[in-house]
């Protein structure tokens, strides 16, 4: 399994300036939003100390666009994440919100694939893509290129095509053996 990739590195001066180290310039809070819609982790260190101030700058960015009224979490919400901090709920809280959150992304990820391909949501739709695929390919000579599965392996590749040789090799023999009965009947 690849590597995740790393997060990009910000330094914090003593000056309170936050420093890029991939592209070697300052950035504002803003950027740091940016980098993270774009999907990139962020890591956020004191440049002196070393500690690990991510948390603390991004709960700064959700404060700063809550107070804009660009209003995402509703006040209840907020409510509950205060009263979290001093009941014993402290621990459930945030991997119930970790948790929603994954299952959010899992659906829009979901719902970009059925809106992209509205046909993938069709029951059998895998089975019938898989009978084009070997029937074009029996029709070209395997000339179509292209068929190999997204994330495939060459080892998938292999098996996959060495199983789709056997059901064409299959439904040959079938139809030798038709033709042979069709052949002592007439």
């Amino acid at each position: 399994m690849p590597d995740a990739p790393k997060p990009l590195l910000i330094k914090r001066y003593a000056s309170r300036r936050l420093y890029n180290t991939e592209t070697s310039d300052y950035v504002t809070l803003e950027d740091i939003a940016g980098f993270i819609r774009a999907g990139r982790d962020v890591q956020i260190v004191d440049l002196k100390s070393g500690d690990d101030l991510t948390r603390q700058y991004l709960l700064q960015i959700v404060a700063e666009h809550e107070s804009k009224g660009e209003s995402v979490l509703p006040l209840a919400v907020l409510t509950d994440l205060v009263r979290s901090y001093t009941t014993q709920a402290q621990s459930v809280v945030p991997q119930f919100l970790a948790m929603s959150f994954d299952m959010l992304r899992d659906s829009q990820s979901k719902m970009i694939d059925r809106a992209m391909n509205p046909m993938s949501a069709m029951p059998g739709y895998d089975a019938m893509q898989a009978q084009q695929r070997a029937w074009l390919k029996a029709v070209t000579g395997g000339l179509a290129g292209g068929d190999q599965g997204e994330g495939e392996t060459k080892a998938e590749e292999a098996e996959r095509k060495t199983a789709e040789l056997d059901e064409i090799r299959t439904q040959l023999s079938e139809l030798q053996s038709q033709l042979a009965e069709m052949n002592k009947k007439g």
